[in-house]
């Protein structure tokens, strides 16, 4: 049962364990650290009846709670998506270890030599809303990469999110590991986000995943660094010389696929010259999904919309089945519209002109820029990360999709024979 109210004594307490625990799992060889993943893994499908139970109780909460259909979603664990976030870890232990590369070595004329070397950042606390499966790529991004991590989840996969830490942290104590290297802070209580904002003794790197608003709290309120995981106010752009039939079937893609994350399309800008006859069969299709299409004037002039677009649309991440439409006058404008709308999360064009395409790459200023591809591939597992913690559209220390490299820093390594400073 969640606990509403923690003192600081009893987060200090948790922060004390884990902080120690962080300090076994930086110095943990790759073969280890594979054979916890592995173990966890395993028991994710040994106890995904288990797993289903507990996240049944958030669902029934969440629908009484009058959820959005996309929260919903967000929120579900079957035994397909368990499969699936065991399968990401299986791949995440494929990755290579970041811990110990050397990026650069170098020897000075008085004979020391250098070396820049990758190593965890320490103790990572996760705060995130809906999704439950944060949990479990949280914890394994952060052990392959030798960090300890404090997740707290939001109060609506209270229990998903208690039973997954349970397992994870079990698995932890099998393998001779500290579980505290994974902790789940057992609050739904707000005024225990502020605390372990505070808490710079012992958390290195704050990393908020949620919305907007959250976001932007954690920000202000925080004295320890924070990685930011942006909102999703997403661009497809179709150029006055896109192939129809693919700016169609990636249109769609981008809004259509999984409505509610952070990398669906929110906005479709197109050319003036290709607007007659795009709109009108990209409208049919989003039509055919449930899609409530909204616009500019131009827009309206082409298809029928269900209301028009205003000034509040266009920085608007709606995480459902809207989209708001604009025509733009050339490339320009589009790139013009999305730099001064855009989330810096991720941009698409779609065109068959080269100049077009890499005039949009260099100028769109995003963590992620497509060429010709639907914007829900920008993801950690469809890029090779094996999974995320979240993508971030800042420019410091990380952006785009974060996996396990982004969740180390660098220190120097100094070698020398004697060598003093004259």
């Amino acid at each position: 049962m969640a606990t509403k109210i923690m003192s600081a004594k009893t987060i200090e307490g948790i922060l004390q364990k884990t902080k120690i625990a962080s300090r076994i799992v930086a110095v943990l060889p790759e073969t280890k650290k594979n054979s916890i993943l592995r173990t966890i893994a395993g028991e994710l499908i040994k106890n995904t009846g288990l797993i289903i139970k507990h996240n049944k109780l958030d669902l029934t909460c969440a629908k009484a709670n009058h959820l959005t259909p996309a929260m919903i979603d967000r929120l579900m664990l079957n035994a397909e998506r368990i499969k699936s976030i065991a399968e990401s870890i299986n791949d995440i232990i494929s990755l290579p270890d970041p811990v110990g590369t050397v990026t650069e070595h170098w020897r000075r004329p008085n004979g020391i030599t250098i070396s820049r070397v990758h190593i965890p950042l320490g103790v990572i606390c996760m705060i995130y809303e809906s999704r439950p499966n944060v949990t479990i790529d949280a914890a394994a991004l952060c052990l392959k990469s030798g960090n300890a991590v404090l997740l707290r989840g939001g109060s609506e996969a209270f229990n998903s999110n208690l039973i997954l830490s349970k397992i994870v942290g079990s698995a932890l104590e099998r393998c001779g590991i500290p579980k505290a290297a994974v902790t789940y802070i057992p609050s739904t209580g707000r005024e225990v986000i502020y605390r372990l904002l505070k808490m710079n003794k012992y958390i290195d790197v704050v990393i908020p995943r949620g919305s907007k608003a959250m976001v932007e709290s954690i920000i202000s309120s925080s004295t320890i660094p924070v990685l930011a995981h942006g909102s999703g106010n997403c661009h497809v752009y179709i150029d006055s010389s896109a192939d129809i039939p693919m700016a169609l079937k990636i249109a769609y893609n981008a809004k259509v696929q999984r409505p509610g994350v952070c990398n669906a399309a929110e906005k479709l800008l197109v050319h003036k010259r290709i607007a007659g006859k795009f709109l009108p069969l990209i409208a049919e299709q989003y039509k055919t999904a449930g899609v409530k299409l909204r616009g500019c004037r131009d827009t309206a002039r082409i298809i029928k919309l269900d209301q028009p677009a205003t000034e509040q649309d266009w920085p608007e991440e709606y995480l459902g089945l809207t989209i708001a439409i604009k025509v733009v006058p050339d490339i320009d404008s589009a790139i013009e519209h999305i730099n001064k709308y855009s989330s810096a999360h991720t941009e698409c064009i779609v065109t068959k002109n080269r100049k077009a395409a890499e005039k949009f790459l260099a100028r769109v200023d995003s963590s992620c820029v497509l060429h010709n591809a639907s914007t829900r591939l920008h993801d950690g597992g469809v890029f090779g990360l094996g999974a995320e913690v979240g993508i971030s559209t800042q420019k410091l220390h990380a952006r785009g999709t974060m996996g396990i490299k982004e969740l180390t820093s660098l220190k120097y390594v100094v070698k020398g024979n004697g060598q003093i400073r004259e």
